[in-house]
């Protein structure tokens, strides 16, 4: 009695047609930040990103990359290709249909486009850095927005996330959180001693 190869071939092109599928939306992108490289001694750090657009995307006035929980920034220390400007907030700004992990008390570090000429890809953007008092790295994310310049979309807004280096924080960053911590498990402590 024979075996049959047709669920066979079914499920090879089944697991073809998924990898296909993965390869495609991973290569669709749009500005990538990398951690280039980490430069200084303590207490000042300068941390280098390099920026990098993908094929069939532009940078146009108002696109942006953000870089999420960068701890202890420090203030006017940072640098940027020129027709980028430079900001910091708690929380966001976050490229749409995208959802981070943002903690509200670590900064995050935006870059916006107001060039008057669109940056089209594939193409490096630049250095972006950051002055810190922490070498010491971890995984972070960013999310970026940027505007697809082909195809029936044209001209539509494109989101990406992902992850990139940023700093540990440092105790000093750490401690509010911890105490907040602390004191919700006192209070539940208590209570259970009341009820007991």
């Amino acid at each position: 009695m024979g075996t049959s190869t047709k669920p066979q071939m079914n499920r090879k092109l089944f697991l073809a047609l998924i990898a296909a599928t993965a390869l495609s939306l991973s290569a669709r992108a749009d500005i990538i930040p990398t951690l280039d490289s980490v430069t200084g001694s303590s207490p000042n750090f300068t941390w280098n990103y390099a920026a990098n657009v993908t094929v069939d995307q532009t940078v146009n006035a108002g696109d942006f990359f953000t870089i999420y929980d960068f701890s202890s920034i420090m203030p006017t220390t940072t640098t940027q290709p020129t027709g980028w400007t430079f900001s910091t907030a708690l929380v966001g700004p976050t490229a749409a249909l995208t959802t981070p992990t943002d903690n509200p008390n670590l900064w995050n570090l935006t870059w916006t486009y107001t060039g008057q000429t669109p940056i089209a890809g594939s193409a490096a953007l630049g250095m972006f850095s950051a002055v810190t008092t922490t070498d010491q790295l971890k995984t972070g994310q960013f999310t970026a927005q940027a505007t697809r310049s082909s195809g029936p979309e044209t001209g539509s807004k494109v989101s990406n996330i992902g992850n990139v280096s940023v700093p540990v924080p440092e105790p000093s960053t750490v401690f509010p959180i911890l105490s907040v911590l602390s004191a919700v498990g006192v209070d539940r402590f208590l209570r259970r001693r009341k009820k007991a």
